[in-house]
């Protein structure tokens, strides 16, 4: 597992070539296309205003903003309601009456309402960039593209020792492994700043609404039919977000995504892919709740063969070996972690490298965690969503008072 990580996580830096190609290219000024852009909110009454009010910034001048609540959610449907009243050329309040509530349904309620050549998807605090409608239009006229994913990035990585290891997380995956699943015409699309022509989606009956991973669904789902996917990564246009607030929230959250994968697997819509190396691929990626889970256990397992058991001295240090292949991808990371910083003009510190160096260990058993979770959960037929709630970590310290206020 550590040596396929350092291998997706270096596919970006593999040449100036291959790094520039990630970016957005510079629109021309021309705009071909409508928007609408879907942003489900449930009980994000906390950022969902501000999250509205910067998409209205837009410097694209064709797009409408969907916003959808649920009927037993007043405190959202209030705040959404409000800006809708400010804006009632762009902004609609679309009510989700579904008696059980998950993100992909709400999704779903609304795509008969798109007006828009185009639909995007953003969460309720993102923080989005107003030229980005822009880029994603040009990118989608001058590629051809079927989906546009754009980049996503949590800023908050000072919060906690592990919001930095999860901020890095987001830098390499959507800095580098999406676009090396786009180049290798497999891809398990991101949940927000993701765009898709309306008739694509609407031929694909939008999004599952019984897995827990809905993007990685439709992203296998257009994948296996053969559409192409184009990612971009620009520091200036990603989609700012935060942190889980809490280890047991982002436990429940990497549980969610872990089964979500296990639900898409065992749909085996990925075997309709063209090629082995694609299907390989696709077991690999979605399966990995299961190596992560074994990891969880045989590491244990191995540390303690090699030290307690006498053994023959070339069996102790096999076991040791893949050590070697995470103490590389450790390295990497830290260098990434200077890349992060120096990127988004973030003040990275000596204090920060060696949380990232020490909560490594703990951050893998977390995962690990996570991954034995979903595994138990989906044996047990057990699918209920758990929501991650949000407070605005990511602002800056003005903007988050104006929000809470």
């Amino acid at each position: 597992m550590a040596t396929f990580t350092l291998w997706w996580q270096m596919h970006a830096w593999r040449t100036p070539e291959t790094l520039a190609a990630t970016r957005f290219a510079r629109p021309d000024g021309d705009a071909g296309l409508s928007f609408s852009l879907l942003v489900p909110a449930r009980h994000e009454q906390a950022v969902l205003e501000h999250t509205v009010n910067g998409l209205l910034t837009s410097t694209h001048g064709d797009y409408e903003i969907l916003v959808i609540v649920g009927h037993d959610d007043p405190g959202t449907t209030e705040v959404a309601e409000r800006v809708a009243a400010v804006a009632p050329d762009r902004v609609r309040v679309v009510v989700d009456t579904n008696a059980v509530k998950n993100k992909p349904k709400a999704l779903n309620t609304a795509l008969p309402y798109c007006r828009g050549d185009v639909i995007g998807v953003f969460d309720a605090e993102d923080q989005v960039h107003p030229a980005l409608l822009a880029h994603v239009d040009h990118a989608f006229r001058v590629t051809g593209a079927d989906v546009v994913q754009g980049g996503v990035q949590l800023i908050n990585f000072h919060s906690s020792w592990y919001s930095l290891r999860n901020c890095l997380e987001y830098f390499f995956w959507f800095r580098s492994r999406l676009h090396l699943h786009a180049l290798k015409g497999f891809i398990p699309l991101g949940g927000n700043t993701v765009f898709v022509r309306t008739e694509v989606l609407r031929d694909a009956d939008g999004w599952d609404e019984n897995c827990l991973a809905e993007d990685c669904d439709l992203g296998v789902r257009l994948s296996s039919k053969g559409k192409r996917v184009v990612v971009a990564y620009d520091s200036e246009m990603v989609t700012r977000e935060e942190t889980p607030g809490t280890l047991l929230s982002l436990m429940k959250q990497r549980t969610r995504w872990n089964q979500g994968f296990l639900q898409v697997y065992r749909k085996r819509d990925w075997q309709q892919l063209p090629t082995l190396g694609q299907r390989m691929l696709a077991r690999y990626t979605l399966m990995t709740p299961f190596f992560q889970a074994f990891t969880g256990v045989i590491i244990p397992v191995n540390v303690a063969v090699a030290v307690f058991l006498d053994v023959p001295v070339g069996v102790a240090v096999v076991t040791f070996l893949p050590a070697l292949a995470a103490m590389v991808t450790f390295v990497f990371e830290i260098v990434g972690l200077h890349d992060f910083g120096r990127q988004y003009a973030l003040p990275v510190r000596l204090v920060h490298y060696l949380k990232l160096i020490v909560g490594g260990p703990f951050y893998q058993l977390l995962l690990a965690g996570a991954a034995t979770r979903a595994v138990w959960r989906e044996q047990r037929g057990r699918n209920d969503w758990e929501l991650t709630h949000h407070v605005g970590a990511h602002l800056t310290e003005a903007t988050r008072k104006d929000v809470l206020r």
